[in-house]
C-alpha cells in the first residue's frame, strides 16, 4: 500500500538488531503467549462496544508501550486480521525502527497536505501487518493531532482496517496523548513496574479518564511472574 518508490518486497525486509518484535521472531515463547493473552482479554473487555481502534501509552518515557503496541498488532495480524499500526508520537517516534522502515514521509505529510493514506502506509514484514509512521517532526504535534484532519484520517483508516492501533507519547509528559485516547476504542497503559512510582501511573489513568478515554486496562512490565515479565489487569 505504499508508493512505488518505498514499496518493498516481502524478502528485501530485514530484522533491525535486537529486535523487540518477539510475537514474530519467537511465536512459542512463554512472553508471545502473554501477548496473546492480553489480545484476548482487550478484545473481550468490552461486549457493547467494537473495539476497533486501539492505544497504548504509558505515564512517562521508557516504560515499553511501542514494543506492547507492536507486538499486540501482530497478534491481532495473525488472525488473519488487516492491521493498521499508526505512530503518532511526534516528539520521539519509535514505530519505524521497530519494523526496519523509512522515516521520511508519514503522518504529518499526511495531515498537512491533505493526501490519501495510502500514499504513506508501508508493508511490513509481517503478513496483514501495515505501518504508518510519523514523517517529519512537526514545531506543533499538539494542533496537528487535534485537527478535525486527524479525525478525519481516523475515520478513514478505522473502514479500511480491521484495527488501527495508535502509538502516542507518554500521557505525563505531553498532552499530545489525550487528543488522541478519547478519539480511540480502547485504551491500554503500559507501566514499568521496575522504575515508576505507583503514583506516577495513578495520575495517568486519572488524566486518561479525565479526557473520557475507555481505559481497558494496565499492562505490567518487568514483573517476575512464572518466569514471564509481562502480565495484564484491568
Amino acid at each position: 500500500m505504499a508508493r512505488n518508490k518505498t514499496k518493498k518486497k516481502k524478502e528485501d525486509f530485514q530484522l533491525p538488531k535486537k529486535n523487540k518484535l518477539i510475537v514474530h521472531n519467537d511465536p512459542k515463547s512463554p512472553i508471545s503467549e502473554i501477548y496473546r493473552t492480553i489480545r484476548t482479554n482487550i478484545l473481550f473487555s468490552s461486549f457493547d462496544k467494537e473495539l476497533k481502534t486501539l492505544t497504548v501509552t504509558s505515564s512517562l518515557e521508557g516504560e515499553g508501550k511501542t514494543t506492547t503496541l507492536c507486538n499486540l498488532g501482530i497478534t491481532l495480524a495473525q488472525q488473519n486480521k488487516r492491521v493498521l499500526v499508526v505512530d503518532a508520537d511526534l516528539r520521539r517516534p519509535k514505530v519505524h525502527r521497530m519494523f526496519n522502515l523509512s522515516n521520511h514521509e508519514g503522518l504529518t505529510e499526511l495531515l498537512i497536505n491533505m493526501m490519501e493514506p495510502e500514499s504513506f502506509i508501508h508493508e511490513t514484514f509481517v503478513e496483514n501487518l501495515f505501518v504508518l509512521p510519523t514523517g517529519v517532526i512537526p514545531p506543533n504535534p499538539a494542533e496537528l493531532l487535534a485537527s478535525s484532519r486527524m479525525k478525519h484520517f481516523l475515520e478513514n483508516v478505522r473502514a479500511k482496517f480491521d484495527y488501527v492501533l495508535v502509538d502516542i507519547p507518554p500521557i505525563n509528559v505531553v498532552t499530545d496523548g489525550l487528543l488522541i485516547a478519547n478519539r480511540m476504542d480502547g485504551v491500554v497503559l503500559v507501566c514499568d513496574s521496575g522504575r515508576i512510582a505507583i503514583e506516577e501511573a495513578k495520575r495517568a489513568k486519572e488524566q486518561l479518564l479525565k479526557a473520557k478515554a475507555n481505559v481497558l486496562g494496565v499492562v505490567l512490565n518487568n514483573v517476575s511472574q512464572d518466569g514471564s515479565t509481562y502480565y495484564y489487569y484491568e
